[in-house]
C-alpha cells in the first residue's frame, strides 16, 4: 500500500511539473481522416499523422501548430513502399491496423498504443502524460515495462543498456570524453527495447534538431524522447528479434556498401607523421619485421599551414611518388581533409578563392559569409545542404585520387570551431536548401558532418566511378553509415577506455553503424606496454583496425616495446588477416541485410537474460565467441560463455563448462567457435593484395548428433563494384553429425568470380576417435590425417571450387 501511495505521489508531481512549465498538451479527438498515405488525428491545433509502411514498420508524426514539414529526411535512404491502413471503431477508442502492426488510439486524451499480430505490445503513450510541446520542443512520454532495456544510440559512452539514464543528441567535439560525457560525435536517434523474454522492437526519432531521450532517470515507470525543434516525427519498429529489427531499421536508413577489402587490414596511423622519411620509415618497419598492414594514415601536418588539399612539399618533397611506392608495397594511403577551408583571399588557394566565387560557403543571418577558427586559422565551411556544393566539394579530391590516394579522413565535422560558444556554428547561422528554402543551424549541425561524409563519398564515385570508396568521418547521423566508416573520437590511453571500447562499438553496431573502430592504444596520453598490447589484441576484431595517437604521446607503433609484446600484438594481427575470409563474408552480410559485425549475445539468443546488459566480451558474427582482458588487476579472467556448446578456437577443445576462471590470465584473448559452426580461413599474407600461398581452410566446430552446423563464404575481387553485376563467389557449407558418420558439404550458390585458392583443407574439430574411412564424393581418401591429442581430423579437398561432399565414417 505504501508502494503505491508513493508511486501515486510520484506521478502527481511529474503530472503537475508538466503543466507547471508551461507544456501544452494533445487533447481530445476532435476529427478522424483518412489520407492517400495513413490516417490523420486532430485534436485542437494539434495534428497527428499515422503511417504504416512494408515490413513492420509505423510512422507517427505530431504537428502541435497542425503544420507538417514537407521535403524527404536526411536519413531516409528511400521512400519505403506505403501499405493501406484500416480504420475501425472500437467504442471510444480506434485502430489503425496495417500488415502485423496495429495503432490503438484512445481519443481522450489522444494517446496511441502500438500492438503486434499476436497482440503484445511494443510501445504505449503513458496516459497520465500525453504528449506535449512548449514553444519550439516536443516530447512524449512512453510506458516503460519494469523488465524492458534499451541499446543503441550511435556512440553514448558507459554501458550497453541505456537504462536509468537520460542522453542528449547533439555532434560535440568531444576531446577526452569518459564514460559520463553526453553529448558526444554522433547523434544516432535509434533505439532498440529488448524484453527478458527476448521480445524486441525499435523506435528511430528522425529529428535532426537537438534531441533528447530519458529512460527511466525522471521516472521508473515511464521514458520519453523529443526534439528541440520541428515536429515530433518517430518510427515504430518490429520484430519480435533483435536481428529482424536491425533489418528493418537498416532497411529504412540505409546499409553500409561493401568496404574495399583493404579497409578491413590493418591499418596504421598517428598525429602526425609529419614527414616523407618518417612515413616511409613506418613502412619501411612494418614490412621488416612482418606485422601485416594495409594503410598508413596522414594527418594534418602533411599539408601547407593545415588548409586543407594542400601538401607542404617541404616535408613531403615527392609526395605522390611516395603514396605511389607504398602501393607498390601494399599500403595504401588514407589523407585527412578536414572541411574547414583557411580563409586565405589573394594568396592563390584555390578551394577558397574558388568557393567564393561560386558562393560555396556558409553565410551569416546578416548575409556575410560565416567565418570561425580551427587549424589553419580562420577558416570558412562548405554549405553541404546544398547538392552543388557536395559536388564543388567532391571535386577537390581530384588531384588526390590522381596521385594514388586510397582513402579519405573527414575529421572536425561536428561542426567544430574553437574558441567560440559551444565549440561550432552559431545557432542563426544560415543553410541552403536545393529549393531556395533556408534552414537555421539548429536544424542542421546535427546532418552537417552527413552531409559532408556524402559530399566526399559522391565526390570520389565521380572520380573513380568503379572503385569502392573509403571515407571515414567522425560525426554522423542516422543513415551515415551509407557513405562512411567511423570511429569513436579522441579516447584515452587508460584501462577503463579500453573496458569502454567494446560497448562503445556493439551500440554502434545497432544503431546500423557497424563499420566502426576505436583509437587503438588510445589517442590521448601513454599506455603502458601490457595496455597497449591487450588494445591490439581486443583491436583486432573491431571491424575497422586503426592505431592512432596524438602528437604528444610515446609511439603506439606493434614493435616499440620489446620482442615479447611486439610478437604478442603480430599474433593478434596475424589472426586477424588469417580470419579474412570469415570476415570479409560478414562485411558482405552486413551490407546485404544491416546485421553488425560485433555483435552482442542476445542479438542471436535474445532470451539469454544474463546477457542482456553485457558489453565487453560480444561475438564477432554469428560464430565466434571474443572475451578480451580488458581490466589492469592481475585477478583471474572470468568468462561466462552463452548458451549452447562452444569450443575453444585455437586448442579445439570443447568446452564442457558455462563459466570459466583463468588463472593466470591468458596471454592472448580467449575465444570461443560455435559447436556447428564452419569458420573460412586463409593462410598468412602481409597485406590483402597478396594472394594467399595455399589451400582455404575450413574449420569445422562438430555439433552434437542432429544439430544444425554450417557456414558461409563470400569473396570478390575487393575493390570494384562488379560484385553487383553479379561478379562474386558465394559458397555454403553444410555438415551433419549422426550415428552414421559426418557428412560435409559444400554448395556454390553463385561462382561467377574466381578466388584465390583452388583445393581446400578440411579441419574437423571434437572427433573423438580415428575415422575407419573417409570419403569425398564417394572416393576414398587416404591422405587424411588425425591427431587423437587433439581431437581433429584434416583432411584436404583437391579443386574445391566445385560442389562437393565429404563423408566419414565411425
Amino acid at each position: 500500500m505504501r508502494w503505491r501511495a508513493s508511486w501515486a505521489l510520484a506521478l502527481l508531481l511529474a503530472v503537475c511539473s508538466a503543466h507547471a512549465q508551461g507544456w501544452r498538451h494533445l487533447g481530445t479527438v476532435e476529427a478522424v481522416r483518412s489520407t492517400p498515405d495513413g490516417v490523420e488525428l486532430a485534436a485542437g491545433q494539434a495534428r497527428v499523422r499515422i503511417h504504416a509502411f512494408a515490413g513492420g514498420v509505423l510512422r507517427i508524426r505530431v504537428a502541435p501548430e497542425g503544420r507538417f514539414a514537407s521535403g524527404p529526411s536526411w536519413a531516409i535512404a528511400q521512400a519505403p513502399r506505403a501499405v493501406p491502413i484500416e480504420l475501425l471503431e472500437r467504442g471510444d477508442a480506434l485502430e489503425a491496423r496495417a500488415g502485423p502492426l496495429t495503432a490503438r488510439i484512445r481519443r481522450s486524451p489522444l494517446s496511441i498504443e502500438i500492438l503486434d499480430a499476436q497482440g503484445r505490445t511494443l510501445v504505449a503513450d503513458a496516459p497520465e502524460l500525453p504528449t506535449a510541446w512548449q514553444r519550439t520542443h516536443v516530447r512524449t512520454w512512453k510506458r516503460m515495462p519494469a523488465d524492458e532495456r534499451y541499446y543503441g544510440l550511435g556512440d553514448k559512452p558507459g554501458p550497453i543498456d541505456r537504462r536509468g539514464r537520460a542522453f542528449v543528441n547533439w555532434n560535440t567535439d568531444a576531446y577526452a570524453w569518459q564514460g559520463h560525457s553526453d553529448p558526444l560525435y554522433k547523434s544516432i536517434p535509434f533505439v532498440l527495447a529488448l524484453r527478458s523474454d527476448g521480445f524486441a522492437w525499435g523506435l528511430f526519432l528522425d529529428s535532426p534538431h537537438r534531441s533528447h531521450f530519458d529512460f527511466g532517470k525522471e521516472s521508473d515507470t515511464r521514458f520519453s524522447f523529443g526534439g528541440d525543434g520541428g515536429e515530433l516525427d518517430y518510427y515504430v519498429i518490429a520484430g519480435p528479434t533483435p536481428a529482424q529489427v536491425i533489418e528493418r531499421y537498416t532497411a529504412l536508413t540505409g546499409r553500409t556498401p561493401l568496404p574495399p577489402k583493404w579497409a578491413l587490414g590493418f591499418q596504421q596511423s598517428r598525429y602526425s607523421y609529419a614527414s616523407e622519411a618518417q612515413v616511409r620509415e613506418i613502412a619501411r618497419t612494418l614490412r621488416e619485421r612482418r606485422i601485416p598492414a594495409d594503410a598508413i594514415y596522414l594527418d594534418i601536418d602533411y599539408q601547407q599551414g593545415h588548409a586543407p588539399f594542400t601538401v607542404d612539399r617541404a616535408k613531403f618533397p615527392a609526395f605522390e611518388r611516395m603514396i605511389a611506392d607504398l602501393r607498390r608495397d601494399g599500403l595504401r594511403t588514407v589523407l585527412i581533409t578536414d572541411l574547414h577551408i583557411k580563409r586565405d583571399p589573394g594568396k592563390g588557394y584555390a578551394p577558397y578563392d574558388e568557393g567564393m566565387a561560386q558562393d560555396v560557403f556558409v553565410r551569416n543571418a546578416d548575409g556575410s559569409v560565416y567565418v570561425g577558427p580551427v587549424w589553419p586559422g580562420e577558416s570558412v565551411f562548405p554549405d553541404f545542404t546544398l547538392s552543388r556544393v557536395r559536388r564543388w566539394w567532391g571535386g577537390l579530391y581530384r588531384d588526390f585520387v590522381r596521385a594514388g590516394a586510397a582513402g579519405f579522413w573527414n575529421d572536425m565535422n561536428e561542426p567544430s570551431v574553437f574558441n567560440v560558444p559551444g565549440n561550432t556554428m552559431p545557432p542563426d547561422v544560415r543553410h541552403r536548401l536545393d529549393d531556395g528554402t533556408t534552414l537555421d543551424h539548429r536544424a542542421v549541425h546535427n546532418v552537417y558532418g552527413m552531409q559532408n561524409a556524402r559530399a566526399t563519398y559522391e565526390g570520389l564515385l565521380a572520380l573513380k566511378p568503379d572503385t569502392r570508396p573509403f571515407v571515414l568521418t567522425r560525426a554522423a547521423y542516422a543513415g551515415t553509415q551509407r557513405y562512411a566508416a567511423t570511429w569513436t573520437g579522441d579516447n584515452t590511453a587508460s584501462w577503463h577506455h579500453l573496458s569502454m571500447s567494446t560497448a562503445t562499438l556493439l551500440s554502434l553496431g545497432l544503431s546500423g553503424y557497424a563499420l566502426a573502430g576505436d583509437d587503438v592504444g588510445g589517442f590521448i596520453g601513454s599506455p603502458d606496454p601490457e595496455l597497449l598490447t591487450r588494445w591490439y589484441q581486443l583491436g583486432a576484431f573491431n571491424p575497422v583496425f586503426r592505431s592512432h595517437a596524438a602528437t604528444d604521446t610515446r609511439p603506439h607503433e606493434a614493435w616499440v616495446d620489446g620482442a615479447e609484446h611486439e610478437a604478442r600484438r603480430r599474433e593478434a594481427i596475424e589472426l586477424r588477416y588469417r580470419l579474412l575470409p570469415y570476415l570479409y563474408t560478414l562485411a558482405e552480410e552486413n551490407a546485404r541485410t544491416g546485421l553488425p559485425i560485433l555483435r552482442p549475445v542476445f542479438l542471436h539468443d535474445p532470451q539469454a537474460e544474463a546477457f542482456h546488459g553485457e558489453g565487453r566480451s560480444f561475438l564477432f558474427g554469428r560464430d565466434l565467441f571474443v572475451a578480451p582482458v580488458v581490466t589492469e588487476a592481475v585477478d583471474p579472467h572470468r568468462i561466462a560463455l552463452p548458451p549452447g556448446r562452444w569450443y575453444d578456437f585455437r586448442s579445439g577443445r570443447r568446452m564442457q563448462e558455462a563459466k570459466l576462471v583463468l588463472d593466470p590470465r591468458p596471454r592472448d584473448t580467449p575465444i570461443y567457435a560455435r559447436a556447428g559452426a564452419i569458420v573460412p580461413m586463409q593462410p598468412l599474407v602481409q597485406h590483402t593484395g597478396e594472394t594467399p600461398k595455399g589451400p582455404l581452410e575450413l574449420r569445422v566446430y562438430l555439433p552434437d548428433a542432429g544439430q544444425p552446423c554450417d557456414g558461409a563464404l563470400y569473396d570478390d575481387d575487393g575493390e570494384s563494384f562488379a560484385y553487383r553485376s553479379g561478379a562474386y563467389l558465394r559458397v555454403r557449407f553444410t555438415c551433419a553429425v549422426d550415428a552414421g558418420g559426418i557428412r560435409v558439404a559444400a554448395n556454390i550458390e553463385h561462382a561467377r568470380f574466381r578466388p584465390w585458392w583452388r583445393d581446400a583443407q578440411l579441419m574437423l574439430v571434437g572427433l573423438t576417435r580415428a575415422p575407419a574411412a573417409v570419403r569425398l564424393d564417394g572416393r576414398a581418401l587416404q591422405d587424411w590425417r588425425y591427431d587423437e591429442a587433439a581431437r581433429t581430423l584434416r583432411v584436404p579437398v583437391a579443386h574445391a571450387r566445385r560442389d562437393w561432399t565429404l563423408t566419414v565414417q565411425p
